[in-house]
């Protein structure tokens, strides 16, 4: 007999539309999608895809419409095969079948229940439609020409921008509200469209690459949008708000298009962004996923644990800010998941790596380290070791990360790698990894002004929101490491300053950090907040500058560095300050 909950879910769905669907579908046809099959006898035959084995013990037998495996006893029904490889609940495999076999199904939930879902298909299927005229727009588009050559440029056209549907949002008022063909209302409830001041329907998107975000079987939900380089608009990326159809914190870039190679390889590589999860795709590794403008949120690693224990951070271990080690020690115990990082030559991202050196982006995810042995790593390696007080201070700064991880037996053995690193006697940092004790005194000092880099970057977003006329002349994105900071930061800019306009356009995260912000006592110069984050933005952007060999790079370089010098000065620092902004903005839109 199946569970209470399972039969919750069967009786959602009509049983004689569950009949009507289990006739129309081969059970063989829909293993095979999945499965190489060789008829034997009166069934087919093939290595079972929830166990690994040599020879073939999964078996199908269309005339009963049920499959067994003799390997691991794994058996059932068309829908249950759809469940165990798509890793769905049962009404989302029916919905999966019926909708290839072209059957209405009928729901046994009451008048409400179909209300709901009536309204979820009517805005997927605007979704769907929207999908296919930003793509059509794209391709064959006359204004679309500058995308088209941005996207070869990056390595995204071809058969690359139609497998992911890449698209175009003309630089428009209401080109696809006019078009679309979609009630009002459906456009508001998408975030496809809203309404202007003027009373009139208006295109959410503008002058915009068009990346589809599809949940995890393939329904459009939502949209994220880039701008093309040189535009004014402050907001590299838009992505869509939430709307009835799409969470941010519960939808992962690609993972319809990776959730079969994620199960393969037993591991999933999570990405920043749209681009460079296509170009892990283009590489070969199929496997990576990307959050939708938000921090990974403990909803997508329970997600991500339906199909694999291993996840590989492909972006910075500490982008997310200090506070995220604790939440990723936190999941690992709880989800029995394993985070690890990718490391990146050169300091570039996956997306340029799967153009420049796709066998060096293949190797990093190889060659990735635990979440702690990165951090760790990092810091042992962050300078060379010439003195006593070298020794105190790199040790200090490691045991920091190393009594950060709950489990005592695991920092004692990071503890004896330190001390092995700097000279030092291994019981004496064990005997602190065992009480989880922080640090040395010296070490004490140096973490505090490491620190201070985010807490310049909240003074800045609170003087944004307080004294937008003072300061906003003086931020741009590139300013702000801390990535819920810069999250942040782009809401307010695209609201003008207006604190209610930025809490409606900023994800959970941000919204918390802008709540925060707007309450803040701060008392400080803005120029001042200004020129320091500028100065800290400029020296990151020369440490990874480092590689480059061109005489104008290098004459930028120099540039960059005088006016560095310059910015603290009494005369000339508004002119250096100024100078910087315009190179930081010109180095990031040379890496896009």
């Amino acid at each position: 007999m199946p569970s209470g909950a399972a039969m919750v879910l069967r009786m959602a769905i009509e049983e004689e539309d569950l009949e009507r669907l289990r006739g129309a579908v081969v059970l063989s046809d829909v293993v095979q999608q999945y499965v190489a099959l060789k008829r034997v006898g009166r069934n087919w035959v093939g290595l079972c895809p929830f166990h690994a084995e040599r020879s073939g013990s999964f078996n199908v037998r269309d005339e009963t419409g049920r499959y067994k495996c003799f390997g691991c006893d794994a058996a059932g029904d068309v829908f249950k095969f759809v469940q165990e490889i798509e890793h769905v609940d049962f009404v989302s495999a029916v919905e999966s079948l019926a909708n290839k076999a072209g059957i209405q199904l009928r729901y046994t939930t009451g008048e409400a229940g179909d209300r709901v879902r009536q309204k979820r298909r009517q805005l997927v299927d605007a979704m769907a439609k929207a999908v296919e005229w930003y793509h059509d727009r794209l391709l064959n588009g006359a204004d679309a020409r500058p995308a088209r050559d941005y996207l070869r440029r990056r390595g995204l056209a071809g058969e690359t921008a139609r497998t992911f549907k890449i698209g175009w949002a003309p630089d428009d008022w209401d080109a696809l509200c006019r078009e679309l063909g979609v009630p009002a209302d459906v456009l508001r409830d998408t975030g496809l469209g809203f309404t202007n001041k003027a009373g009139r329907m208006q295109d959410s998107f503008r002058g915009r690459v068009m990346f589809p975000i599809l949940t995890e079987n393939g329904e459009p939900v939502a949209f994220g949008g880039r701008i093309l380089p040189g535009s004014t608009d402050p907001a590299k990326y838009k992505n869509s708000s939430e709307t009835p159809i799409y969470a941010k914190s519960k939808t992962l870039y690609g993972l319809n298009w990776a959730k079969g190679d994620i199960v393969a390889a037993d591991q999933v590589i999570v990405c920043e962004g749209y681009t460079d999860v296509i170009g892990f795709h283009r590489a070969g590794v199929k496997r990576a996923v990307a959050t939708c403008g938000t921090a990974l949120t403990e909803d997508h690693v329970r997600l991500l644990k339906r199909y694999a224990p291993r996840v590989v951070l492909a972006f910075d271990a500490d982008s997310a800010g200090q506070g995220a080690a604790q939440r990723f020690y936190e999941w690992e115990e709880r989800y029995q998941v394993q985070v690890s990082v990718a490391r990146f030559p050169d300091g570039k991202d996956p997306g340029e790596l799967s153009v420049s050196d796709p066998e060096g982006l293949r190797h990093a995810v190889a060659q990735a380290l635990p979440f702690l042995g990165f951090r760790v790593n990092r810091v042992l390696n962050s300078r060379r070791v010439r003195s006593p007080e070298d020794k105190a201070l790199i040790a200090g700064q490691a045991m920091a990360l190393v009594n950060e991880h709950p489990n005592r037996e695991l920092r004692k053995l990071y503890a004896a790698e330190v001390a092995t690193h700097v000279g030092i006697p291994p019981a004496d940092l064990v005997v602190l990894a065992e009480r989880g004790v922080r640090a040395p005194t010296v070490r004490v000092a140096k973490v505090r002004r490491v620190g201070a880099a985010e807490n310049a970057e909240f003074v800045a977003i609170a003087m944004l929101l307080q004294r937008w006329d003072d300061i906003a002349p003086w931020l741009v994105e590139e300013l702000f490491a801390d990535d819920v900071a810069r999250r942040a930061f782009l809401a307010v800019a695209e609201a003008g300053g207006a604190i209610e306009a930025a809490l409606q356009l900023a994800d959970p995260e941000a919204r918390e950090f802008l709540e925060r912000a707007a309450v803040a006592d701060v008392d400080a110069e803005p120029v001042v907040e200004a020129r320091n984050l500028i100065a800290a933005a400029t020296r990151r952007q020369l440490g990874r500058s480092v590689s480059l060999t061109e005489p104008d790079q290098l004459r930028s370089i120099r540039d960059a560095r005088l006016a560095l010098e310059q910015i603290d000065e009494a005369e000339g620092a508004d002119a250096a300050a100024e100078a910087l902004l315009g190179w930081l903005q010109g180095a990031s839109e040379g890496s896009d």
